[in-house]
């Protein structure tokens, strides 16, 4: 479906029209969503009793065959994620519960975070405190690896034409692996893989939760560093700390094994470390291979996150001197 024009366009647009009319049994008026980074596209269906939301993954798409997995093992667990009406997974099409057009960004900027962000957290541990689930991939060494590999290969050398010499390649392996090694060792659940304000939709009670078709089984501290340090809303220091220990209180009232303050902060900041690379040679790839350069404001944010959360550490400090070398993030995007 990716790429259609014209007439092409014309037909497909039919096609997906009368499917859904078959499966609803009414008329139905189909009104282009704003995607994703991904290759999805979206519609927002009308029809006589309401409307509901049109996923185009493309033919055959592994992507919706994952989302149909995460989806169900995320509404098992008790969250809010929308329900599927109808598929047609040959095509690539899912017809999906409607869950608003209210994202958390929008109520954060509204001022509301002292309602959603309550609501988010509960979320959060509700899906960490349910069994583990069956059917998703580990965040293994290679995943976490790969993903690190993507600041080197994309940001540093795609968007700033850096290649790191060879003392400065063994100081970049050693902190990957302390950063890989510190993951490995926490406590596994299940982790959404990009728990933020934009796939946080606001709904009744807990927020719905979409973009979920990457999810895996990994470390504890990932999705609240995914949900407290966001590409898209920065929160101050203190809101941070009192969101911080809001999530563990609720992790032990749910059972969740969590280790001592200290070493969960550790935890914590070196799983955002991990992440913040990955993400600044995501959305550099995104511009240069995807064409997708709306990312590339957000580069300092995250240059920023991983010079805080780092400074705290003695062993990442060769991160910071790489850093400060080369003034990641100083370039504007």
């Amino acid at each position: 479906m990716t790429g259609v024009k014209g007439s092409d366009t014309n037909t497909a647009t039919a096609a997906m029209q009368d499917w859904i009319e078959a499966r609803l049994g009414a008329r139905v008026q189909l009104a282009p969503m704003t995607g994703d980074a991904g290759d999805r596209r979206y519609f927002r269906v009308a029809h006589e009793a309401g409307t509901c939301v049109l996923m185009v993954a493309g033919e055959d798409s592994p992507q919706l065959a994952r989302f149909l997995v995460t989806g169900r093992l995320l509404r098992d667990a008790g969250l809010h994620a929308p329900a599927v009406l109808a598929c047609d997974t040959g095509r690539g099409w899912a017809l999906l519960e409607d869950l608003g057009g209210r994202d958390y960004l929008a109520g954060l900027n509204a001022g509301e975070g002292e309602r959603l962000m309550p609501a988010a957290i509960d979320a959060l541990v509700r899906w960490q405190a349910a069994p583990l689930p069956d059917g998703l991939p580990p965040y293994d060494r290679d995943l976490l690896a790969r993903e690190l590999s993507l600041f080197v290969d994309w940001y540093l050398g795609r968007h700033r034409g850096i290649r790191l010499d060879d003392a400065e390649r063994r100081d970049w392996e050693a902190v990957c692996e302390r950063l890989i090694g510190r993951a490995l060792a926490q406590p596994r659940v299940g982790v959404h893989r990009d728990f933020m304000v934009r796939n946080l939709m606001d709904c009744e009670r807990l927020p719905g939760v979409i973009d979920h078709q990457d999810a895996v089984v990994g470390p504890l501290t990932y999705d609240l560093a995914s949900l407290l340090r966001d590409a898209f809303w920065e929160w101050p220091e203190a809101d941070e700390t009192r969101w911080i220990a809001l999530y563990r209180e609720r992790a032990a009232e749910s059972g969740l094994a969590l280790p001592g303050e200290a070493a969960f902060r550790q935890d914590l900041d070196w799983m955002a470390v991990q992440r913040h690379l990955k993400v600044l040679g995501v959305f550099a790839r995104l511009h240069y291979r995807d064409g997708k350069s709306r990312y590339l404001p957000e580069l300092p944010r995250f240059a920023r996150y991983v010079r805080r959360e780092a400074a705290a550490w003695p062993e990442l400090a060769p991160l910071l001197e790489l850093f400060a070398r080369y003034r990641v993030g100083e370039e504007g995007g």
